[in-house]
């Protein structure tokens, strides 16, 4: 009887300790639920907040003050990467929220289809070295049909993140009767949008107007805020004016198109510097041009000229240049007779890379990077190899210091 009266408090003792032991892992998993929970959410928080300050802090307009070289990076022509040749690299634009980077690449999908590249550039010590560069992923362009553009049909020169996209402009070919065009495109290559491109840019039968032969849309850019985007022709339209010689530079026209509706809004006029001094004017590879566009704001823009001739090898400059004082020229069929009488991009040099005293190559490309720890920007510029075994693709590195103006 005895046995019988104590074995059900015993069990209910157990029943007991069981339930508090549950229930004290319960709260124990509980508490540790709510505790990835809440790490989760602040290294949300810190990511969405880092994006954040960096899209703030790349809409504030500024005006730099100082380019510090910090570093170059070289790989050789013939480099692999899955199933094609690195190489070609016109243009370069950033993605803050994944921290990449996509280049596009000017291969007329000649050794593999049209494509951009996505690399991760880590800058954390404020150094740019090749181990800190990889080639994380190849996106192919495809056209209306969903397919590779065939070859020889364009020839892809620059590129802009809109935050969830790219544009890229093709200079077309003059030779062959193709014109330039600016597509939008989505990450993994399908295309979205084909932007009007004026007709005063487009050329005719009589090489009477329009652009010259691979003197097009090297440069793309989109403004901070999302609501511009630019190009420019590398060098004058056939009815602007010359190329640029020695004496003076090539009256280049700055499109801005409405980023939101598509539409081309206004243009402006830009003026390239002359031939380096020693160069020969009539030689077949000697040219100066605007090759890359980069912009601050909606009326401030970083620029960057390539000159190049056998006599004096390869010339870099990036300006910043200004366009609140300038006239806007897209109801002016011709410059020819009215140079005179509009007033250009202001410029200003902000470095000539033959300072730095280190081998250049043919650089076509420049955006920002990351807001660097101690608050300057980061800058990376690409050269186009041209698939020479005589070249190289570079990355160069920069750190900018900028002041706020607004």
């Amino acid at each position: 009887m005895i046995f019988r009266f104590n074995q059900p408090r015993r069990r209910e003792a157990t029943q007991k300790k069981e339930w508090k032991k549950k229930v004290g892992n319960n709260v124990f998993i509980g508490k540790m639920r709510k505790l990835a929970k809440a790490t989760i959410f602040i290294v949300c928080f810190l990511m969405a907040a880092t994006v954040a300050i960096w899209v703030h802090q790349s809409a504030q307009s500024f005006a730099v003050t100082k380019i510090d070289f910090i570093g170059r990076a070289i790989f050789p022509t013939g480099s692999p990467f899955q199933g094609t040749e690195i190489g070609g690299l016109s243009g370069i634009t950033y993605d803050a929220e994944k921290q990449v980077y996509y280049a596009i690449s000017d291969d007329r999908s000649s050794k593999a289809p049209a494509r951009f590249y996505t690399l991760k550039i880590n800058l954390p010590s404020g150094k740019l070295e090749k181990e800190q560069i990889a080639f994380t992923g190849v996106t192919n362009l495809l056209d209306e049909n969903g397919k590779s553009f065939p070859e020889l049909s364009l020839d892809p020169e620059g590129i802009a993140f809109t935050g969830n996209s790219v544009f890229v402009s093709s200079e077309g070919d003059v030779e062959r009767q193709i014109n330039p065009f600016i597509k939008e495109f989505s990450l993994d290559g399908k295309l979205l949008k084909t932007l009007a491109i004026p007709e005063l840019f487009l050329a005719d039968d009589k090489g009477s107007k329009g652009i010259r032969n691979n003197l097009a849309f090297e440069s793309l850019t989109l403004t901070p805020d999302r609501k511009y985007l630019f190009t420019a022709t590398e060098n004058a339209l056939v009815q602007d004016g010359a190329v640029a010689s020695l004496e003076t530079g090539s009256p280049c026209r700055i499109l801005r198109y409405d980023a939101v509706s598509g539409n081309p809004e206004a243009s402006f006029l830009y003026i390239t510097e002359p031939l380096p001094a020693g160069a020969n004017p009539v030689g077949k590879l000697t040219s100066n041009g605007l090759v890359d566009l980069l912009a601050i704001d909606d009326n401030r823009l970083l620029s960057l000229e390539r000159a190049f001739s056998l006599e004096t090898g390869t010339t870099i400059r990036i300006f910043e240049i200004s366009l609140e004082k300038s006239d806007r020229i897209e109801a002016l069929e011709s410059l020819k007779s009215r140079l005179s009488e509009v007033s250009p991009a202001q410029k200003r040099l902000l470095l000539d890379l033959e300072t730095l005293k280190i081998p250049l190559d043919n650089i076509e490309g420049l955006t920002f990077g990351p807001v660097l720890a101690d608050a300057s920007r980061g800058l990376i510029l690409v050269s186009d190899n041209n698939f020479s075994p005589l070249q190289e693709t570079q990355i160069l590195g920069f750190q900018i210091k900028v002041q706020k103006t607004s």
